[in-house]
């Protein structure tokens, strides 16, 4: 092999070794990519968005370095900022610290929160919630059903759409859960079809070491209807509407 040729390996070596670095610092410090596999942030967030989520936002702990699972446990966070209720968070489920989750975050250490008749309580205060528009829901193996809507308003004034199939369902009436110094509250926006908060021997309260980052705006999003060979129906796919969203 020439001295030419070896060099230019070396400097092709040397480039993606860099590349791979920068990636991973990025990855760590700055923004990390996530998708939506499932329906509990309905309507915020539907199945097939990709979003960026800002790491430093709440500070750094393990979790957020890459294959954190695998990672010595080192408890605590550096930097650390706290959430603000509203804020759409992705954490780790406490249970195995492992399994990324993304949830709103509706309760601080010390509240004291409840549902009562499907209407969220914080603090021994009813929240405020107004019925919109019904919420068409659409999946390519079913036809659109409407689905009841609902602006929730938060005490920080922060507001967001939630859905309630029903006021009856088996999360809409729960014990008064008080959370603990360090920990927080956090449950779907799909209120009848979320695993959050309210399950304590499924999610329960989230550590802050546990928090990975705040999901700040989609990217990608698309309805699941085409292969990624298809290339002939991506754009029946994309939801072009909801590319480079800032969520809320």
């Amino acid at each position: 092999m020439s001295s030419k040729n070896s060099g230019g390996i070396r400097e092709t070596i040397k480039t993606v070794s860099w590349a791979v670095v920068i990636a991973v610092v990025v990855r760590t410090v700055a923004f990390e990519p996530f998708n939506i596999p499932s329906g509990s942030m309905i309507p915020t967030l539907l199945i097939g968005d990709y979003l960026f989520v800002s790491k430093y936002s709440y500070g750094y702990s393990r979790h957020s370095l890459p294959l954190s699972s695998y990672l010595p446990r080192v408890p605590g966070r550096i930097l650390m900022s706290v959430p603000e209720r509203g804020d759409i968070a992705v954490f780790k489920l406490p249970k195995d610290n492992s399994t990324d989750y993304i949830k709103r975050i509706i309760g601080l250490p010390g509240d004291k929160i409840q549902v009562r008749l499907g209407r969220l309580w914080i603090n021994g205060k009813k929240i405020k919630r107004e019925r919109v528009e019904n919420f068409v829901a659409t999946s390519v193996s079913i036809n659109p059903r409407p689905i009841a809507q609902f602006t929730e308003t938060l005490p920080n004034g922060s507001h967001h759409r939630i859905l309630e199939m029903s006021d009856s369902g088996q999360l809409d009436n729960t014990q008064i859960y008080t959370v603990p110094k360090g920990q927080f509250f956090a449950m779907g926006d799909n209120r009848d079809n979320s695993l959050d908060s309210r399950v304590l021997n499924g999610v329960g309260f989230i550590p802050a070491e546990n928090l990975v980052g705040r999901a700040e705006f989609l990217f990608f999003s698309h309805n699941g209807s085409a292969s990624w060979w298809e290339i002939w129906r991506w754009a029946g796919a994309i939801r072009f509407h909801r590319l480079f969203k800032a969520l809320e």
